[in-house]
């Protein structure tokens, strides 16, 4: 729904990256010139506000907010609407001004400088087609959009930008499993997540669900059809997932009304039409408060705490081609950490281990772990043609959750490479119990995961036990072509990282971290590792209710 407040941080958000600025401004803190500006039958005044104060030059504010994540969106819209003045740091960039070529994202299979941030060569999911490594591609650095952050034996796919991972992940709005819910995190009210909570979530993203009739005639999934197929004949139950994909817009798409994007190659390196990430929804409907500045490039490298209780934030503050330009500090009264279960945990381990902040638990680092992540792909007979136009937004999957020896739910993934390949290809989400944990490193001042590749055997058993009886009934074998080395299971990555600051041990039952008062996590970094769906739902709507709680009790209305 385009409400005023909406319309307003979207026209924001327009033109802080057409002007080319670096820090939005809240709308309320500088003159403002306006245009009228109509949007089908209804007309609001649009307000364009000149550049924020930079950094450097603010000295204490009352709340920063680092990353503009789901958890971070949410924390800053309701901050704001509750009356207060929010900051906003994001290490990635605002995408929505268009490049030279007219698109604001590049296509997966034709990548550039957009795709990635800081590497020299791509690093999408899979390394081959056939065996050839046509798949990946030399690009210049730049601050990409899409992040593969390599540790030793798992690599964790994260987006950077304003959005973070909305910008990059496949839109499967998925609301887990109550009882699951209720085992991963047992300190949280149930009832009020999934009477209040999850469906404010739900209907601040803009979650919508494909219509049953058109995706039984829709060229774009007839590869999903054939995977439901072959999974029902197995004897396996299968569902539509919901999504934050404009359906109505891929319905246009295939008819060729609209210009294309997720009938267009576009998923992980940005989608350029129908997605509503989070600039389109949370994050403009903050902005248009008036009281959310968001500056953008800015990493933040250390946090400590002043004698006053304040704490204090170095940042460094880099150009597109990642030239650091500037460092500063800036200090506040209350600080929520949104920068994602890896950066979040970075920022806390980093300062315990430093002694910047003595007082944080043993429990911050602890109990990371990739959702059961691990993809796995079949080669179909001839007579089962998966599609040469195939969309990017997934819209169904195998459930076998309830599967007390084996539960797994198993997106049905596309392979879009623009002509038949008769591939069938799923991203399982398995129970897997294994835990890594964040450590530092004390000559590098990094922070590393500790987590081996012997961690993953449960999960590729869990998948491989479902596949195989697939292709046991369909006569089918497994694609050993895309991952590399001859696998079957692509289990070196994730796209799902959950933990390290885990809720009720790392912070109490509300984000708040122990040991630090006014310090919280608001990110995927409360979850224990697991949550048997894709997250960003549980992590929106968790956010919805611990802010709502800190601000009653910590803050209040301005």
């Amino acid at each position: 729904m385009l409400t005023r407040r909406r319309f307003l941080g979207h026209a924001a958000l327009q033109w802080a990256a057409s002007a080319g600025l670096s820090a939005l401004p809240a709308l309320g803190s500088a003159a403002t010139t306006s245009t009228s500006t109509t949007t089908g039958e209804r007309s609001f005044d649009t307000a364009a506000s000149r550049p924020a104060a930079p950094l450097a030059t603010l000295g204490r504010v009352p709340i920063i907010v680092v990353g503009t994540g789901y958890g971070s969106a949410v924390t800053a819209l309701r901050l704001a609407e509750a009356g207060h003045q929010v900051v906003m740091l994001e290490m990635g960039r605002l995408w929505t001004e268009p490049a030279s070529d007219g698109s604001i994202f590049t296509r997966t299979l034709a990548p550039d400088g957009r795709a990635m941030w800081f590497k020299d060569r791509t690093e999408a999911p899979l390394k081959t087609f056939l065996g050839l490594d046509i798949i990946n591609r030399k690009i210049p650095q730049y601050a990409g959009v899409l992040d593969r952050v390599n540790y030793d034996e798992m690599s964790v796919y994260v987006g950077r930008g304003v959005g973070g991972g909305s910008l990059v992940n496949g839109g499967m709005a998925v609301t887990p499993r109550r009882s699951y819910f209720e085992q991963m995190l047992p300190g949280v009210d149930a009832a009020e997540m999934y009477a209040t909570w999850f469906p404010l979530a739900n209907r601040t993203l803009g979650v919508n669900s494909i219509d049953p009739t058109w995706f039984e005639s829709a060229n774009c999934y007839r590869y999903a059809r054939v995977s439901r197929d072959h999974a029902q004949q197995t004897g396996l139950k299968t569902v539509f997932v919901p999504s934050v994909y404009d359906f109505n817009y891929m319905a246009k798409e295939e008819l060729k009304k609209v210009p294309r994007s997720a009938l267009a190659q576009e998923v992980i390196y940005g989608n350029n039409h129908g997605k509503r990430s989070l600039d389109k929804t949370y994050l403009a409907d903050a902005v248009g408060t008036g009281r959310v500045s968001i500056h953008t490039l800015q990493q933040v490298r250390r946090i400590e705490q002043q004698a006053n209780g304040d704490y204090l934030l170095t940042v460094r503050g880099i150009n597109e081609w990642g030239r650091v330009i500037s460092e500063c500090q800036i200090a506040c009264g209350h600080l929520f950490l949104g920068a994602g279960s890896l950066g979040t945990s970075e920022l806390l381990v980093r300062a315990r281990e430093t002694g910047a902040l003595p007082g944080l638990p043993r429990a911050v680092g602890e109990g990371w772990g990739h959702n059961g992540n691990v993809m796995a792909a079949r080669t179909n007979k001839l007579w089962n043609t998966t599609g040469s136009l195939q969309s990017t937004m997934p819209a169904m999957g195998i459930d076998d959750w309830d599967n007390a020896a084996n539960p797994v739910f198993a997106e049905i993934t596309p392979l879009p490479t623009g002509f038949e390949n008769w591939v069938s290809m799923y991203l399982a989400i398995t129970k897997n119990p294994e835990r890594g944990r964040f450590v530092y490193d004390k000559a590098s001042d990094g922070v590393a995961l500790n987590w081996t590749r012997a961690q993953n055997a449960f999960t590729v058993q869990s998948a491989k036990t479902l596949i195989d009886r697939i292709n046991v009934k369909q006569g089918t074998q497994y694609r050993t072509d895309l991952f590399g080395g001859g696998k079957a299971f692509a289990d070196d990555f994730c796209y799902h990282p959950l933990g390290g600051c885990v809720l009720g041990q790392a912070t109490d039952a509300y984000g708040r971290v122990k040991g630090h008062d006014r310090l919280y996590v608001t990110d995927s970094a409360l979850i224990p590792g697991s949550i048997g769906v894709n997250p960003f739902v549980t992590i929106t709507a968790l956010a919805e209710r611990n802010v709502h709680r800190v601000i009653a009790q910590d803050l209040g209305r301005a």
